[in-house]
């Protein structure tokens, strides 16, 4: 069940892309195995209260991958299905980047990289203070890595001792060419972060890496993805990574994720 609605969100978020002719569709399909995992089994959630402050909360800093939100908040009645035909339109509320001003259950509007950690780490630490029970979950990108603000916020959240938080890592050397990390597990020890490394589209591991006990200190987990991850001319190719597909590749897309 689970594979067969992964690939339906799939065939949603790519018919979305090509016809707005917009969209982020490898990053997406990138995270998309982490954030139903997160909303379906981890994260305590209530569609009918998006704004309830006791809540789980969730931050896509990575905010280009919006489209792999807007499927899973749809397929949990944040908002309805029919809404993925207003993608990227003038007058509709899915945009390239999420807006918190604007859809049921998005915690930010983020877009810049860099951004929406702090963000997360900010609502823990208030969280943290008020002695809600909550978690505060963060989703940022391998490439988002390269931003100072990421490490310190990472500073900051072991500073504080954030046990509520964890940071989810989209590692899918979509960096590489550019600025090689390393190994980022030992950094984020270094800077005293508990750490989980696991393969990213592995929802059993997925799940037991998000509710793994960390009573002490934030927890990242730093998740091996596939770019593109299901669709063939898409996995690591980074011609396409701001493109949408036209119709015959929307075609053939749809034909593999059939």
């Amino acid at each position: 069940m689970s594979d067969a609605l992964i690939k339906k969100m799939k065939r949603q978020i790519a018919r979305a892309s090509q016809a707005a002719n917009e969209g982020h569709v490898p990053s997406a399909y990138s995270v998309l195995d982490l954030l139903w995992v997160l909303y379906d089994r981890v994260m305590k959630i209530d569609p009918k209260r998006p704004d309830d402050l006791m809540m789980d909360r969730f931050v896509l800093s990575k905010g280009h991958a919006s489209l792999a939100l807007y499927a899973v908040l749809a397929e949990k009645g944040f908002f309805p299905i029919e809404e993925f035909n207003t993608f990227g339109k003038y007058n509709g509320k899915l945009g390239g980047h999420p807006d918190c001003s604007k859809i049921p259950g998005v915690e930010a509007s983020t877009g810049s990289l860099g951004h929406g950690f702090p963000i997360a780490v900010g609502i823990a630490l208030g969280s943290k203070i008020r002695k809600f029970k909550n978690r505060i979950f963060c989703l940022i990108g391998d490439g988002e890595c390269n931003e100072g603000t990421v490490w310190e916020s990472a500073l900051l959240a072991v500073h504080h001792q954030l046990s509520n938080l964890c940071c989810i890592v989209d590692f899918n050397h979509s960096t590489d060419r550019a600025l090689q990390l390393g190994d980022l597990a030992q950094k984020f020890k270094s800077f005293g972060w508990d750490v989980l490394t696991i393969p990213g589209h592995d929802q059993e591991k997925i799940y037991r890496a998000l509710t793994a006990l960390h009573p002490d200190k934030p927890l990242v987990v730093i998740a091996d993805t596939i770019k593109g991850c299901g669709v063939k001319c898409m996995e690591n190719e980074p011609a396409w990574h701001h493109r949408a597909p036209n119709e015959q590749e929307l075609k053939n897309i749809l034909e593999e994720l059939s």
